[in-house]
């Protein structure tokens, strides 16, 4: 048994939140003493360039894993070509009602509502002037939870300003499942009146900071024709790209199943073909306008791989990392890798 296999064997006799937040202690803790190192896959580099940024390889961390940014040298230190940091918003806050986190491993799946817990985003910079990684750094920034709807633009103004200098790129969440309202950001006028200024207002902060490439984060909860009018207002507000799929709201595959029935988003392989198909959806619409990060039930090399055969330029991973470790990454580069050499 490997070293990740026997910690999480362990780990999973725990609540999910109690052993998720040990086991980013844990990992924090092995690369300060300098051993994580040692542990981590020899990962192959396999650079990609997207939305003008060099990528070492095309497989990233999603974002919500370092919500605060806490641990992003001891996640450096795995492989990835590219760590996402966040969701943050302006204010700390401390998410919805525990217990909040629940896995269900007879489907490498995770249900969560956590409902963008984090320390806010003074603290988030913080700890990225601190970090001593100087790769590819998305940030991913979001609206407190009470703040109206028709207000959210001010808060993701403000996270846009506190974090522009210190991203490589930004991400805009607008479909995490567990904020009230926050979905509804994604169609039609309310997208547009959102983008518009984020677009300004990345255009200034470039005059002093540089170019930083702006995503959007998009829930797989759509049908085909909402995606293409979604596709539809990024190319139009001049986004840089598009994140392809947050957690879904469906329960196809967990039925049944303890926990299955629990409230929040829905991650890891039940959730891997809608995203796929949304991803594909997404790409046909976009036409090769915006590149697109595929995210979503990533437990195996094949499986990104199919996110790029399905268009993608990157991928992200969470859940499988949950599941699989940091394995995880090295086995999807090489299938990546692969593909290229195919194709």
């Amino acid at each position: 048994m490997d070293w990740y296999a026997l910690s999480r064997s362990l780990m999973f006799r725990l609540n999910g939140e109690t052993s998720h937040e040990l086991g980013l202690d844990m990992l924090g803790a092995t690369e300060r003493l300098g051993l994580l190192q040692f542990l981590a896959p020899q990962v192959a580099a396999l650079p990609t360039t997207v939305a003008g940024i060099e990528f070492p390889n095309p497989v990233g961390l999603a974002a919500g894993l370092d919500k605060n940014g806490d641990y992003i040298d001891a996640f450096a230190r795995l492989g990835f070509g590219f760590i996402e940091i966040g969701t943050v918003t302006p204010r700390p806050q401390p998410g919805n009602p525990k217990p909040r986190l629940f896995r269900i491993p007879e489907r490498q799946a995770i249900i969560n509502r956590m409902g963008f817990n984090n320390k806010g985003v003074d603290h988030l910079v913080e700890r990225v002037k601190a970090a001593k990684y100087r790769g590819v750094l998305g940030i991913n920034i979001g609206k407190n939870f009470d703040t109206a709807v028709e207000n959210a633009t001010s808060d993701y103004l403000i996270c846009l300003d506190k974090v522009y200098e210190h991203a490589t790129y930004i991400t805009v969440n607008i479909s995490s499942p567990n904020t009230p309202g926050l979905r509804t950001l994604q169609f039609g006028d309310s997208l547009k009146h959102l983008l518009e200024p984020i677009k300004a207002r990345q255009l200034e902060l470039a005059k002093e900071f540089g170019y930083k490439p702006v995503f959007v984060k998009i829930a797989p909860d759509m049908e085909e024709d909402d995606v293409a009018l979604v596709a539809e207002t990024f190319i139009n507000s001049g986004i840089d790209g598009v994140i392809a799929t947050n957690t879904t709201l469906s329960r196809e595959g967990v039925q049944g199943l303890r926990f299955g029935n629990e409230a929040g988003g829905l991650s890891g392989a039940p959730l891997e073909d809608l995203a796929t198909e949304t991803v594909e959806h997404l790409c046909q619409a976009l036409a090769g306008k915006l590149p697109v990060m595929g995210v979503g039930g990533i437990l195996d090399g094949e499986g990104a791989a199919e996110k790029i055969k399905a268009g993608a330029s990157l991928v992200q991973i969470y859940s499988g990392f949950i599941y699989r470790g940091p394995e995880l990454i090295r086995e999807a580069v090489d299938a990546l890798a692969d593909l290229r050499t195919q194709g």
